[in-house]
């Protein structure tokens, strides 16, 4: 598994919201939200996609 450096002060912070909403560890709630994170880019640039076809078959200006 690959590791990344954060502050420890923003540690705590995620651990203990991580705590607070239920996951079982920071790591389980930082990889959950890189998770969305990550599906939201892919999905904007999924649009950006939609949007150029779109375009080119003359539906949007």
């Amino acid at each position: 598994m690959a590791k990344i450096k954060i502050d420890k002060s923003l540690y705590e912070r995620v651990r203990k919201t991580a705590e607070r909403a239920g996951y079982s560890s920071a790591d389980e709630f930082v990889t959950h939200l890189i998770e969305k994170a990550v599906a939201d880019v892919e999905g904007a640039a999924s649009d950006e996609e939609v949007e150029k076809q779109l375009r080119g078959l003359g539906y949007i200006e």
